[in-house]
């Protein structure tokens, strides 16, 4: 930085190298003055300097001292090397569609940049669904966990079993055979126990552990293990400066958590609402993943709580706890159900009434199933038919032919 803010005062306009020095801190002086030194020395402006030169206007001195202004504000605030802010047209204009880590097309399940949370209560499977994501990631078996494909990470993975090791070791032991051992060697590390700060208290942790382990994906084993007091925003909030300051640093993130024992008025926990502790838990992810049952159940139920984009689920979901392998257990085909409703036709409330498992489904699930199947007629995978006047409802069917 120190280097930029002198290949900025050698340029030959602009702010002057007194004038540069008198603005950083005092602390930075003598190393500022001894790299301005060594650069009039051997000439060595950069790349970047000598194009700006070539191109000397008022717009451009704007620019450049904007810059300026902006690495002393990050020096003075000790911002480290985090990234900076870039130019809006590069940020909006520039960037291209962000890909699923787990999921294809609209229905994804973890998106590249953003946290994935599984939450539910003890022994529903979330490390066991975890250790299936983890073995695609490492490019080992099927691509495939819960029917959605999983991207192979190109570099290496961390995964913080802070939470039990020996529950995780187990899990992952069901699915990792000896014909595994070179890849585990290197594209694996497992951290066992608790980090050795409190991600909450010291934000830049998480990124530092990522680091030496050179990963570029972590997955924590759970939340509750690696930050005190969930409960309060505060440590909501800083465990959540934490898990953005990986994602800027390019370290993709699935995280476990618990949620509360029971939803509001004793009902099953199935909202936002019921994962435990400071909603900057949620609001900080990207994706969040509902797991619900008894512990040791082998059917368990899915709920999709927070889409990065279209709902995925809900379904059920079955353990083979001997294999350590899970399946969808059963999710209700609207083209099916379209075909077991012919001559009537397939209504929405019909169709709600099947995807979610409600006999009186919510309004908005009620939408979320009209969207789903005007998807599909819009495809021409169904037809729909209106009704005759204002009353009754439309009708969805299969195609003639």
């Amino acid at each position: 930085m120190l280097a930029q803010l002198a290949d900025y005062a050698l340029s030959g306009f602009g702010p002057s190298v007194e004038d540069i020095k008198v603005s950083i801190p005092g602390e930075h002086h003598e190393r500022f003055t001894e790299i301005v030194t060594v650069k009039k020395e051997v000439g060595g402006l950069n790349f970047e300097t000598r194009a700006v030169q070539g191109a000397r206007n008022q717009v451009q001195q704007n620019r450049l001292e904007r810059r300026i202004k902006e690495l002393v504000a990050i020096m003075e605030a000790d911002a480290g090397d985090v990234k900076t802010a870039v130019p809006g047209d590069q940020f909006l204009l520039d960037a291209t569609n962000t890909p699923a880590i787990w999921g294809a097309g609209s229905q994804v399940l973890w998106a590249s940049g953003e946290a994935l949370l599984i939450a539910g209560p003890p022994g529903v499977g979330k490390t066991t669904i975890a250790c299936q994501v983890l073995r695609a990631l490492l490019g080992i078996g099927g691509t495939d966990v819960l029917g959605y494909p999983v991207t192979q990470t190109p570099g290496r993975v961390l995964y913080l079993a802070a939470d039990r090791p020996k529950q995780f070791q187990r899990a992952a032991g069901r699915i990792f055979s000896e014909r595994d051992r070179e890849t585990l060697r290197d594209k694996l590390a497992v951290w066992q126990g608790p980090p050795p700060t409190d991600f909450a208290q010291d934000t830049d942790a998480l990124v530092r552990l990522c680091r030496a382990y050179d990963a570029d994906t972590v997955i924590v084993d759970s939340l509750k293990d690696v930050a005190v007091g969930l409960s309060s925003d505060e440590a909501g909030a800083g465990l959540n400066r934490a898990r953005q300051t990986a994602l800027t640093a390019e370290i993709e993130v699935l995280e476990l958590h618990h949620n509360v024992k029971k939803g509001a008025n004793g009902a099953a926990p199935t909202t936002l609402a019921d994962v435990y502790g400071s909603t900057w838990i949620t609001s900080g992810a990207g994706s969040v993943l509902g797991l619900h049952g008894d512990a040791g159940d082998p059917v368990i139920k899915l709920r999709h709580l927070k889409q990065p984009a279209s709902e995925v689920g809900p379904f059920d979901v079955l353990h083979d706890h001997d294999a350590g392998l899970s399946t969808v257990a059963h999710e209700p085909n609207p083209i099916e159900l379209a075909r077991l409703a012919a001559p009537e036709g397939l209504t929405v409330l019909a169709a709600a009434q099947q995807f979610f498992g409600e006999a009186r489904p919510t309004p908005a699930q009620k939408e979320k199933a009209r969207r789903r199947l005007e998807a599909l007629a819009t495809s021409g995978r169904l037809l729909r038919l209106d009704p005759q006047g204002k009353a009754g409802a439309a009708t969805y069917h299969l195609p003639p032919g």
